[in-house]
């Protein structure tokens, strides 16, 4: 009898690891559509000052809302994390002179990607005894981006800046494939980082009281 049972349990793993993935599949689409819906439509705080804006590179209208909150004075200073490996401040800003008024107030980093950009952000902030600092990227970037910051700056107040991006359809956008495309693929970027940061809680010791 029990050599019975093993078989029929045997025969019928193909089914029960066909129902487990559908179940994980409906999970991952409800969870894409929470994210989905959750994504920022505006900016929540346009006028607290923050020590630093940090700018991360990689999508429209994001370089140029940096400047904008600097030259309004919401900053002091501002970080361009993700720049590609050679350029320079004056190419950046496409500035004819090699440094004007915000070029001066200007750093930028090379990561190439989001965790090396709240790592070499971190570093910048310590070297220039920074506490604050205002996060500019793409809205549908800016919960994996918060995600890694605050891991990496837990002490930092982080005020989150996103940006509109014309190409990403905030309306609707399981309704174009571009977007859902993006969102989708940002959705489980975002669930392998926040993984990835809970494991390395769990498994880094706790300082003794």
């Amino acid at each position: 009898m029990a050599r019975v049972m093993r078989y029929r349990q045997a025969r019928n793993w193909p089914a029960r690891l066909f129902v487990v993935l559908l179940a994980a599949l409906a999970a991952w689409g409800v969870g894409l559509y929470r994210f989905g819906e959750g994504l920022p439509q505006a900016v929540g705080d346009p006028d607290s000052p923050t020590d630093a804006v940090v700018v991360l590179t990689g999508g429209s209208g994001r370089l140029e809302a940096g400047l904008e909150l600097l030259e309004a004075g919401k900053a002091g200073a501002m970080f361009v994390s993700g720049v590609y490996q050679g350029t320079d401040v004056r190419r950046l800003l496409h500035l004819p002179q090699p440094a004007d008024g915000a070029a001066k107030r200007l750093e930028i980093g090379n990561a190439a990607d989001t965790t090396g950009n709240a790592r070499e952000t971190a570093a910048w902030m310590a070297r220039r005894g920074f506490t604050s600092l205002r996060l500019v990227t793409g809205a549908y970037h800016m919960p994996r981006s918060l995600l890694e910051f605050r891991a990496a700056l837990p002490r930092a107040a982080i005020v989150p800046h996103p940006v509109f991006p014309r190409h990403v359809k905030h309306d609707r956008w399981w309704a174009w494939p571009g977007t859902l495309s993006l969102i989708a693929g940002e959705y489980s970027k975002y669930l392998i980082a926040w993984i990835r940061i809970r494991l390395a809680a769990m498994l880094t010791p706790r300082p003794r009281p």
